[in-house]
């Protein structure tokens, strides 16, 4: 009785793996093409939205955006590079947020040379100066709106050895009349003699104080100040975190291994403070690749705890545009916004052109917390439709 029991169980056995093996071989690829689709990035068709211009400073490179909405327009503050090797911030605004129909032919902000560099030593080049080429200015701005003002914090960039974050701020009424003489600042920011990068303000006051995000490696830590005008002046300059990101450890298993900094400001959603951010791992630099582009939400009541974190990256450098340039492989990020229920990301490909990728927000923060992969979706401009 037991064996013809065995010989049963043993055929079944065998039946079920063979069936399997059958179904298997008849779904595997459809769902490996589904995972992949649902992995896959659909950018915009109108990329990249902004190139290098015909005007000498913006001959080089244009990259790299803040963005902001006021008033019905997208505006952009994006970093141009001249053939004289200098960053400066241009502006550029849309109706619909991919078509930009405005530009303006001249810089919105020029930075000062902080440490009077001699002219000889002065030229465009991304063999000495690989973030883009240039050797000084102002670099990858970030911009948010609070309290009638707008503020945009930057790089203040000078040689490699001389790099710290600044601010800058304006009236609303004076961005929207584009009249950037009115520019307040730059307000130093990071202490002197430490190199330091791409710090962000929160969109609002937090407790009543400006909240800055000034690192997310190896842990998220914000600094919380009155007043941005008064910091290195009145208060003491923001302490960060201080160290190469090389020396980290790396996250085990994972395609964030190495995370480098926060892209745009965080944008209040639902479900929490929604960040982007740039990290690579170890495949990706034997690729050559520079950077991907993550999402990750954090807590509204201490945002310093991360709540969900995308399991692969939401934007990677897969164009043509994204990697013929002045950089192989890099896509990042410094401006994002939200328009009518779609987000919308606006980054830099290749560190030469400003590229733009869109998503229903619901969905994606949806995909977010429920640890699927979020996925960005094509805009089409009202023009076209």
């Amino acid at each position: 009785m037991n064996f013809l029991f065995w010989i049963h169980f043993l055929a079944f056995l065998f039946s079920f793996f063979v069936i399997g093996a059958v179904l298997g071989a008849a779904f595997s690829k459809p769902v490996r093409k589904k995972l992949k689709e649902l992995l896959s990035l659909a950018k915009s068709a109108y990329n990249p939205i902004l190139k290098p211009g015909t005007h000498p400073w913006t001959a080089e490179a244009v990259m790299n955006p803040a963005a902001i909405v006021l008033r019905g327009r997208t505006h952009l503050l994006y970093r141009a590079i001249g053939m004289d090797g200098v960053s400066r911030l241009g502006y550029a605004s849309s109706p619909d947020g991919i078509v930009f129909d405005k530009r303006l032919p001249y810089p919105a902000y020029v930075a000062r040379n902080p440490r009077h560099l001699a002219s000889h030593l002065r030229r465009y080049s991304p063999v000495m100066y690989p973030s883009g080429g240039s050797w000084g200015g102002c670099e990858d701005p970030r911009m948010v709106a609070i309290d009638g003002r707008v503020y945009v914090t930057f790089n203040m960039f000078d040689g490699w050895d001389f790099i710290r974050v600044a601010a800058l701020s304006i009236p609303e009424d004076d961005f929207l009349a584009e009249r950037f003489s009115a520019w307040e600042g730059p307000y130093i920011l990071s202490k002197p003699r430490e190199v330091h990068k791409n710090w962000v303000l929160f969109p609002e006051k937090i407790g009543g104080r400006f909240a800055i995000l000034h690192s997310i490696a190896p842990k998220i830590e914000i600094a919380y100040r009155a007043s941005i005008e008064a910091i290195g002046r009145d208060v003491e300059f923001v302490d960060s975190w201080e160290g190469a990101r090389n020396d980290l450890p790396e996250r085990e298993n994972a395609w964030d291994s190495f995370i480098r900094s926060p892209g745009p400001p965080p944008i209040r959603t639902p479900n929490g403070w929604l960040l982007f951010y740039h990290a690579f791992n170890k495949a990706d630099r034997q690729a050559a690749i520079g950077y991907r582009i993550g999402a990750m939400l954090l807590d509204f009541a201490d945002p310093t705890k991360v709540l969900h974190r995308c399991v692969a990256p939401i934007i990677s450098p897969e164009e043509h545009y994204e990697n013929y340039g002045n950089k192989f492989g890099v896509v990042y990020a410094c401006g994002a916004v939200v328009r009518d229920g779609t987000l919308f990301v606006y980054y830099g490909g290749a560190d030469k052109v400003v590229c733009v990728a869109t998503a229903p927000l619901r969905a994606f923060l949806d995909a977010l917390v429920s640890g699927s992969q979020p996925a960005l979706a094509e805009v089409i401009p009202a023009q076209a439709a």
